[in-house]
């Protein structure tokens, strides 16, 4: 039986997307599973540019950007990035709206940069993002990195921050694919698979051709932009079925009305779980409201003692993996592309339930 799956990653993906690899999983291309075909191979050559020239069509990306498939999730991005714009001693900006953000900056600074912190929303606990213009990039950063949508505590940016001649760098694993973004205002663009994307292990990182020449000499050569740019994201065995994957999970989208459908989809099912939240004595959501995210939803309810019963009870309903981050507490719904609104709706009764018998 198939459940309503609320993880913030992996995350639930489309039925019929998971229906399509299963009836071409034995055989895919002339009798083996996409799962052993060589990736040097016509016919995975083909499938790998038919799903990067559907990105590059969903999200229109600018000819001017490279699209690369790479290992080690967006995590090994916090390492690639100031790898691949900057050495040792350079600066770089940060804005940190919560744990990720925070992650990057940490590794920025293993990585040997003078990290300057630009805006930080600790004195919110979290629970907002900066006023857009409140902040600037230094002149001498070499790359302003921020996180627009955090996971764990559910803020979300609603503009895209202005740099100048800065690069901007955006993790975008919580929110790419869910509605239109204008690729130009960005440097590098990287986000996890998990989300919107299909299984754990790749990155898609969407990366300036101006930028490509900035790398340390000593940057391994599977996160060197421009040589894994030259390789078409093949200088070594690429993660061959997660771009496959990706690439059902794109058409998907393209069928159910581009990222224009996903946003009208996101924002109906953000709307109606806040609007209930709101109107409710019982829960409470921690964040401003004009920075709440659309992908990631904490609440709490009046009774902190009953959370993993809410967790428990909803699991047994079919609404699983609600329980909050393990740094946070409380419940978190992860409501992105692939959660119907059905899903949604179906935890929206649950929670009445909970609290007419609870209150």
């Amino acid at each position: 039986m198939r459940v309503y799956n609320f993880s913030a990653g992996p995350a639930m993906m489309p039925l019929e997307v998971i229906e399509e690899a299963q009836a071409e999983l034995p055989d895919w291309k002339g009798g083996m599973s996409v799962m052993e075909v060589s990736h040097r191979g016509a016919d995975f050559i083909a499938c790998a540019a038919e799903t990067e020239q559907a990105l590059r069509d969903l999200m229109q990306i600018p000819g001017n950007y490279k699209v690369l498939f790479l290992q080690g999730g967006a995590m090994g991005q916090f390492a690639a990035v100031p790898l691949n714009l900057a050495s040792a001693g350079d600066s770089a900006d940060f804005v940190l709206t919560g744990q990720w953000g925070a992650k990057a900056l940490k590794e920025a600074g293993r990585m040997g940069l003078m990290t300057t912190v630009v805006a930080d929303e600790k004195d919110s606990k979290y629970t907002r993002v900066p006023t857009a213009g409140s902040f600037t990039a230094s002149p001498d950063a070499k790359y302003l990195h921020y996180t627009p949508n955090e996971t764990i505590g559910g803020v979300e940016f609603g503009y895209i921050p202005q740099t100048g001649e800065v690069p901007l760098v955006a993790d975008l694993s919580s929110t790419i694919l869910s509605r239109p973004i204008d690729v130009a205002k960005f440097g590098v663009i990287y986000a996890g698979t998990q989300k919107n994307m299909g299984p754990a292990g790749m990155a898609v990182v969407i990366v300036r051709d101006d930028l490509l020449d900035r790398a340390r000499p000593s940057t391994p050569s599977v996160w060197n932009y421009r040589e894994m740019a030259g390789a078409d994201s093949m200088l070594n065995t690429p993660p061959t079925f997660s771009i496959y994957l990706l690439g059902k999970i794109l058409g998907w989208v393209g069928r159910n009305g581009g990222l224009a459908g996903m946003a009208e989809r996101n924002q109906a099912k953000a709307d109606l779980l806040y609007g209930f939240i709101d109107d409710s004595p019982f829960y409470a959501n921690p964040v401003e409201p004009s920075s709440r995210s659309w992908m990631n939803v904490p609440f709490l309810t009046v009774k902190p003692e009953l959370d993993k019963q809410f967790v428990a009870e909803a699991a047994q309903a079919g609404l699983t993996n609600l329980g909050g981050h393990r740094s946070v507490g409380g419940m978190r719904a992860s409501i992105y592309n692939a959660m119907p609104i059905e899903g949604v709706a179906a935890l929206v009764e649950f929670m009445k339930e909970f609290e007419r018998v609870h209150a």
